[in-house]
């Protein structure tokens, strides 16, 4: 038996052997051409668990004529990375892969962007963290970002497949054969992590007995040797953001199958905090005063959902998310703010009218305070015309209103009405 991990062995040595992130590395793209010409700048590969990062890397740099060499930004100290240098140094020119970039701290920074500038390192990084987030932009702005996607099923089945095939670095030796539904089931089940598969594939064929000279995997050992990842969800990594985003976009869009989808994503990770928030923000951003009972209702779910928690929580949820997508929609009360707001901020404000002051305290008359106000009251219907907007935006209009629903319809007839 081989000592190093399946997944480990079988990691792709030449850029031809990548499977998957035909986006990055197909014939013509920048990868494929700066492979081509031998011709590497610093990079960072970012992207989910199990994308092949450090696999990619490594065939990148397997595809040049230059030496490289692999740490971890964790694991390995200053000591480690000053070593590197002085082979790079000896050689002329080095490719360092980093995994766990974004951990680089600013010792180990500081020490490499030197030889970065130069050129005399070639920096490859892998992370799961969003770059533009997590790496400091000193080392961000001397690199290309590179986004791996996770991969898909069928690219999962040729990962899988070759791997039993491959007579030095799989198990070819052992003579497996894998029904369809196995395949197919270690292909989904990881959930685009192609190291979970290949890791579940040879678990499946070290504990399955020979029998008529060969191993065969059938669907109840696959299903035995993966713990079933239907999906990634990191609640501090990108991931989470994507799928909250995803979720308030769905309901904004009225498609109630897409936003129910990404509140069951978030409910089976039980991440109600997050949920509460999203549809109470949603119900006023969205939903706004084309049904002002919105607001209202999300929260009194919301608090239903948090008393009995779930998984009955998740009745209310629905409830609430069905009727926040097809509930008509508008943004008019908050974009009406933001425009007063960017006025403000602009310096666009003006002195109050004297006859809208304080006139509460002995004196204020003298000053002109709270003289000639309209005391709307008084008149009939509730209503004067009078000033209150500061001279310089006497004629500022900032809520233009939507006539998405019946509420909102009444309040323009109003608004205009009084304009």
């Amino acid at each position: 038996m081989k000592k190093q991990p399946l997944a480990y062995r079988m990691r792709p040595k030449k850029i031809e052997e990548i499977i998957g992130q035909q986006h990055l590395i197909s014939k013509g793209k920048l990868l494929h051409r700066m492979v081509k010409a031998n011709h590497l700048s610093s990079m960072i590969l970012y992207g989910p668990p199990g994308t092949g990062k450090t696999s990619i890397a490594t065939a990148i740099a397997g595809s040049t004529d230059t030496h490289y060499k692999l740490l971890n930004a964790v694991v390995h100290n200053k000591k480690d990375m000053e070593i590197v240098v002085e082979e790079a140094k000896m050689s002329g020119k080095l490719i360092l892969i980093l995994d766990e970039v974004h951990r680089l701290d600013k010792g180990k920074q500081d020490f490499l962007l030197p030889f970065l500038e130069k050129g005399l390192l070639t920096l490859i990084g892998a992370t799961t963290a969003n770059p533009y987030h997590a790496i400091n932009p000193a080392i961000r702005s001397r690199c290309q970002i590179f986004e791996l996607h996770p991969l898909q099923p069928e690219d999962i089945k040729e990962a899988i497949l070759r791997a039993v095939h491959d007579q030095s670095d799989g198990l070819g030796t052992y003579n497996v054969d894998i029904d369809e539904d196995a395949l197919n089931h270690l292909a989904i089940a990881c959930g685009g992590d192609v190291r979970t598969a290949l890791n579940a594939l040879e678990l499946a064929v070290l504990s399955s007995k020979e029998s008529d000279g060969k191993i065969t995997i059938d669907l109840k050992t696959a299903e035995e040797c993966i713990q079933k990842k239907s999906f990634t969800h990191d609640k501090n990594g990108d991931g989470h953001y994507d799928v909250l985003s995803a979720f308030q976009k769905s309901i904004r869009g009225s498609d109630v199958d897409a936003a129910l989808h990404y509140l069951g994503r978030l409910i089976e990770v039980g991440d109600l905090t997050s949920i509460s928030r999203r549809l109470l923000v949603t119900a006023y951003e969205d939903i706004g005063l084309a049904n002002p009972q919105a607001g209202p209702r999300a929260l009194a779910a919301i608090e239903v959902a948090e008393r009995v928690g779930f998984p009955e929580a998740r009745i209310p949820l629905a409830n609430t998310v069905i009727e926040l997508c097809l509930s008509p929609k508008s943004n008019s009360a908050y974009k009406a703010l933001d425009h007063a707001l960017a006025d403000i901020r602009k310096g666009h404000t003006g002195e109050i009218p004297s006859h809208l002051k304080d006139a509460h305290y002995q004196g204020a008359k003298d000053l002109g305070r709270g003289v000639d106000y309209k005391y709307p009251h008084d008149y009939e219907h509730g209503w004067v015309k009078q000033q209150y907007l500061p001279d310089r935006l006497k004629n500022k209009t900032y809520y233009q209103p939507k006539t998405t629903g019946k509420f909102e319809q009444a309040l323009s007839e109003i608004y205009n009405k009084l304009k």
